[in-house]
């Protein structure tokens, strides 16, 4: 991608009025006319958004936009509705033992809602019922556990005990907040176990098996490739031994699918700034707060780099780095993305959840320093990007904020309109979830507002 270095934050702010008043207008559409008796909303076709039977992973994002809304623009509604949808529908997240997604559903709730309560923007009626509901999910997380040969372990996904996923990096944050709030998970015979060990751990894990630096693990790990990202790391259940990074959303083990990146990009970015508010004696044990930070700041690096250089001029990637087609668009680096080809799709929802990585770490390594800066400029160029309407949903018929997402190419789900070639003008709920992340924490910043964080949930 081309860094636009003279990009001002403040450049945004039209951007983002517009922006908010058009997700509004979405999320009534959503919450007067989708029925989530036939599932959770999951991604559009022609327009409408769609249930799709594999796990109700994006529930919580659905409601937890109200929340971010409301946060925005102080429109009472939006977090009302959002509260009375929590209440309604979301406890069977809280309890849920068969996903890996609690810290998408429900910090994206519960989270939000205690969160505007600390902030005295809601009344601080419901802080027991949020606490403990966070509570609750980040033990049943952390105890889908799989153990790793030599050591430490990681919260395996719905494959199975065998399956790491680079997604559950930014679900892994609800251990943390769980742990902040005094709680730990108890096993058999009242064995205690941390949870912001089992976080830790998780982490480690994800940064040692999902994420490659250049440093020769395999025949593609080379220096070119450095902080290259594989979806699923696979064990060997007999002994815990890792044995091949694999995909199910991607096109390969070997080949980066860029949500992936992009969750651990942001995933590595949040946790270096939860970090800081841990106390060394709280890091004493587990290895020490340098350890901690080293593993997290190279693969918060690693992958943002990998995204600036194979990202599209205007910060845009396509679906898969090496994406079988890929190669028939020529030099598509040197050109803004080409959301209409014929040859592979553009994922606009990949560039929603890292454009937060690249201005979590840039701010955490300061703006104004050589290696904050390059980040936090690449974050505001692409945040220009998805602003702007060619990724917006601007037809008021479509349900969808955030258009050209893709959610599972390999198994053929995303929908191709008539007279295209590959998936295209089409939303999903994490995509316009994230994108209204990204667009609150940059807004909170510009207005010197606190910062947007998934632990400001926490009593300061």
């Amino acid at each position: 991608m081309k860094i636009d270095d003279q990009l001002q934050a403040t450049a945004l702010t039209p951007a983002l009025r517009n922006f908010w008043q058009l997700s509004g207008t979405k999320i009534d559409l959503i919450f007067k006319h989708y029925d989530p008796v036939k599932g959770s909303p999951v991604f559009t076709v022609a327009g409408q958004y769609t249930a799709r039977g594999w796990t109700e992973w994006t529930e919580g994002f659905n409601y937890g936009s109200g929340f971010l809304q409301f946060d925005a623009t102080g429109e009472q509604r939006y977090a009302d509705a959002a509260a009375k949808l929590t209440v309604d529908r979301m406890a069977s997240h809280v309890s849920h033992t068969g996903v890996h997604d609690h810290g998408f559903n429900n910090l994206s709730t519960y989270g939000n809602w205690l969160r505007l309560q600390r902030e005295g923007k809601l009344p601080a009626t419901q802080v027991d019922f949020c606490e403990l509901a966070i509570k609750a999910s980040g033990a049943v997380q952390a105890a889908r556990w799989s153990p790793i040969h030599g050591g430490g372990g990681y919260i395996y996904s719905f494959n199975g005990p065998h399956s790491l996923f680079v997604d559950t990096i930014r679900s892994v944050r609800i251990l943390m907040v769980a742990h902040q709030l005094g709680h730990r998970l108890m096993g058999e015979n009242d064995a205690p176990h941390s949870l912001l060990e089992r976080g830790l751990q998780h982490i480690e894990a994800t940064a040692k098996y999902s994420i490659y630096y250049g440093e020769g693990r395999d025949s593609y790990d080379v220096p070119a490739e450095r902080g290259r990202t594989t979806h699923e790391a696979i064990f060997n259940r007999n002994d815990g031994r890792f044995r091949c990074p694999n995909s199910q959303q991607g096109f390969s083990g070997f080949t980066t699918w860029t949500r992936g990146l992009a969750w651990a990009m942001v995933g590595f970015a949040e946790e270096l700034e939860f970090l800081k508010t841990l106390a060394d004696a709280d890091l004493a044990p587990l290895g020490g707060r340098a350890k901690w930070e080293a593993l997290l700041l190279k693969g918060a690096t690693a992958t943002c780099d990998w995204f600036i250089a194979n990202t599209a001029l205007d910060g845009i990637p396509y679906w898969d780095g090496g994406a079988p087609n890929l190669h028939k668009l020529g030099d598509w680096r040197t050109r803004n993305a080409e959301i209409f080809n014929d040859h592979e799709p553009v994922d606009s929802s990949a560039a929603a959840i890292g454009v937060q990585g690249l201005l979590r770490l840039g701010r955490y390594l300061g703006e104004s320093t050589p290696a904050g800066k390059k980040y936090w400029q690449a974050g505001l160029t692409t945040m220009r990007t998805l602003l702007s309407d060619a990724y917006l949903g601007i037809d008021p018929k479509h349900q969808g904020l955030l258009l050209h997402s893709v959610y599972h190419r390999p198994n053929g789900w995303d929908f191709i309109p008539p007279g295209q070639k590959v998936p295209c003008g089409e939303a999903c709920m994490w995509g316009d979830y994230h994108l209204r992340e990204a667009a609150l924490t940059l807004q909170r910043l510009i207005e010197g507002k606190p910062h947007y964080t998934f632990f400001g949930c926490l009593k300061t």
